[in-house]
């Protein structure tokens, strides 16, 4: 072996991972750049992730190529970046890559001055040219002459890519925000258009949205599940309902283990890019949560309790804390973990195969590459029906089996597993185990989602101030936190106030959204960047806008901000929540599937947060019964007696009895003593 270079002193999974190529790789860290300078050589900056399939492809190829090594060494300075621990490196040369070729992926590999800045950009290329594609030594044979012989093309070249990345945020506001815009306003009629725009995007036969490759869009449908409380419509939430059940059914979801894949290569969602990421299963959770306090349909309750089994088993730290990602690859092939041949499930299940494999589609010949993936042809009541089976006992009988195969399974060799611990994706996974314990009462839920966030708020911790890290492993945190972490902390902290009503989350909330404004907003936009002002190792700051696998942390902040206003009657932040929102109105009117947090954050503009006090002795006890009901658009406080902190809780209640009052901007009807007056007040189900 190899070796190692500079990569055996990092924490990331996915940069150890290339700690034994011939490649003499450096982390992103001042020092490439000081040699970059230094020898006057082009630095190469190529970008992945660990459970990355033509990262470790491209890795196998070329990176462990002792010839092709060799030249990189000779001619450039190599640095390795996962674009998980550093998203602020991944966007600003991605947008280079799409400028230069109108789409981008991973591995990005990007060709830098020593000054950081790009002057050409792609994916993957082959150790040899196939594809229509340049071989990976061409493309470095072109690179490092380019830098020697066209130096002045080169500047040129990389002086306008870094614009077109700079300009990326400003032309998204001319074109959503030029003079030719109609004002949408933040009316029902803006909802109403996010809702027809979805619809007319859903998929009617197979759930979800568009065709493949078919992803979850949780916030879409979180979206949709919302709307159609607030507004009546029974087709947004016979949507939600649909596209979950056929997701619980499909490949994408570990029918033996628990969890969502990352999204299904095709349509129906039967066959899953395998590689599972804690972020997915946090959002899903949370949905679910949300769907079954609406329907109360089993098969959600046990997607829940499947789910976050999975994550306690195979993504927990003993410390706290939940890891990033499982890899779709085991033994070199992808899928190879999770599918079955028919004879081997005979093998473990003897008689009791049959009943299994007609629930679970499994068939002699397989239904991908000869092998099978696990999916429910079948709702249950119909396949008991078929049986002459109750379905409480084909349930049990099921359940049996899969122990066993379950069991079975984990001989197998596991897939990688990114074990790095990331801020964002954490509290979003925080934010789903205090929903699932507020839909299913589980006291196991409530003290994870805790135990959880004081992991957070202690391990991640910067040594100095009230700033955080981003990224944790081996006891270490380290670069500074970005927007989407502080934005996505903040919402657990709102969310954990709900189940455990202790006010110091809800100060903490409102000390980091503050710290927040000091050092990301751009006052002139009314938007935040996605790095701190007081971050300086990248050429240029970005705002990140779109909601995409994770909701952007300028709509979560926007989220955060309704609601902070109204706990601690902040018009600052009011006013600059409804500035963001009113800017991006009339791009998430047009397209609501890329801007779902939006969606809902615009939701609260139409549809006035109700504000519930619980006020007296059994505050806690009626507190627990109001968070079961699922009340979109709903602000609850409770303590055992007024406080002076809270404007809502200012002045309320008594010792001897429990009132609860429901308010709309601090406005409160006649306090009610009974849970039932309340539910007539606010129509819960």
């Amino acid at each position: 072996m190899p070796m190692p270079n500079r990569l055996q002193y990092e924490t990331s999974p996915y940069l150890l991972q290339h700690a034994h190529n011939p490649v003499d790789w450096y982390a992103w860290k001042p020092e490439a750049f000081e040699r970059a300078r230094a020898e006057d050589k082009p630095v190469l900056v190529s970008i992945g992730y660990s459970t990355c399939h033509w990262c470790h492809v491209m890795e196998r190829e070329s990176f462990e190529d002792e010839s092709i090594a060799a030249f990189m060494n000779e001619h450039f300075i190599n640095i390795k970046v996962d674009r998980e621990e550093r998203p602020d490196v991944d966007q600003i040369y991605m947008d280079a890559c799409q400028a230069i070729h109108g789409s981008g992926g991973w591995p990005l590999n990007c060709f830098l001055t020593p000054e950081g800045k790009p002057y050409f950009a792609g994916t993957y290329y082959p150790p040899r040219p196939a594809h229509n594609r340049p071989s990976w030594p061409q493309v470095l044979q072109r690179m490092s002459a380019a830098y020697r012989e066209q130096r002045e093309v080169v500047e040129e070249q990389a002086g306008r890519l870094l614009d077109l990345a700079g300009q990326a945020d400003a032309t998204f506001f001319r074109d959503q925000f030029g003079p030719d815009q109609p004002d949408n306003g933040l009316g029902e009629q803006l909802t109403q258009q996010i809702f027809q725009r979805l619809l007319e995007q859903f998929d009617r036969k197979d759930g979800g949205f568009g065709g493949a490759p078919k992803f979850p869009a949780t916030m879409s449908l979180q979206y949709l599940l919302d709307y159609g409380l607030l507004a009546g419509e029974s087709q947004a939430l016979e949507a939600v309902e649909f596209s979950l059940e056929k997701m619980i059914g499909g490949g994408i979801y570990d029918q033996l283990g628990g969890g969502f894949a990352r999204y299904a290569t095709d349509r129906a969602w039967l066959i899953p890019h395998f590689e599972k990421m804690l972020y997915d299963n946090a959002l899903l959770v949370s949905l679910l949560s949300a769907a079954y306090q609406q329907t109360g349909k089993e098969l959600f309750r046990r997607a829940i309790e499947e789910t976050l089994a999975f994550i306690e088993r195979e993504m927990t730290h003993p410390e706290g804390g939940f890891y990033a990602a499982l890899d779709a690859d085991s033994e070199g092939e992808e899928g190879k973990f999770y599918v079955w041949e028919q004879p081997e499930i005979e093998a473990v299940l003897g008689d009791e195969a049959a009943l299994f494999n007609g629930f679970y589609g499994v068939t002699e010949k397989g239904n991908w590459e000869g092998k099978n993936i696990l999916w429910r042809p079948h709702r249950l009541e119909e396949y008991a029906a078929q049986m002459q089976l109750a379905p409480d006992v084909l349930q049990e009988r099921l359940d049996a089996a899969r122990t066993k195969l379950l069991a079975r399974r984990a001989g197998r060799v596991r897939p990688g597993l990114d074990d790095k611990i990331l801020l964002s994706w954490n509290a979003l996974q925080v934010i789903a185990y205090a929903r699932a314990y507020v839909a299913l009462g589980r006291t196991e839920y409530r003290d994870r989602a805790e135990r959880n966030l004081d992991f957070l708020l202690r391990k991640f911790r910067r040594e100095e101030g009230e700033g955080f890290y981003h990224t944790y492993k081996d006891g270490k945190a380290q670069y500074p936190a970005f927007l989407d972490d502080y934005a996505h902390l903040i919402a657990a902290l709102l969310e954990v106030y709900r189940i455990g009503f202790r006010e110091e989350y809800l100060h903490q909330a409102q000390r980091l959204s503050d710290l927040v404004l000091d050092h990301f907003l751009d006052p002139t936009a009314k938007m935040f960047y996605f790095t701190s002002s007081e971050q300086a190792d990248l050429p240029l700051r970005k705002k990140d806008l779109y909601d995409g696998a994770v909701p952007a942390g300028n709509s979560t902040m926007a989220g955060n901000l309704q609601l902070l206003a109204v706990l601690f009657d902040r018009a600052d932040y009011r006013d600059l929540a409804a500035d963001m929102l009113g800017k991006v109105s009339a791009a998430v009117g047009k397209y609501p599937g890329s801007f779902g947090r939006w969606a809902s954050a615009l939701l609260r503009e139409v549809y006035p947060l109700r504000e519930i006090a619980i006020v007296g002795p059994e505050w806690k006890e009626r507190a627990d019964e109001v968070n079961a009901w699922y009340l979109p658009q709903t602000l609850l406080m409770a303590a055992p007696e007024g406080s002076t902190g809270f404007p809502l809780l200012e002045g309320k209640g008594q010792k001897r009895e429990t009132l609860i009052y429901l308010c709309e901007q601090y406005a409160c009807r006649q306090p009610v003593k009974s849970l039932a007056a309340l539910k007539q007040l606010v129509g819960a189900n």
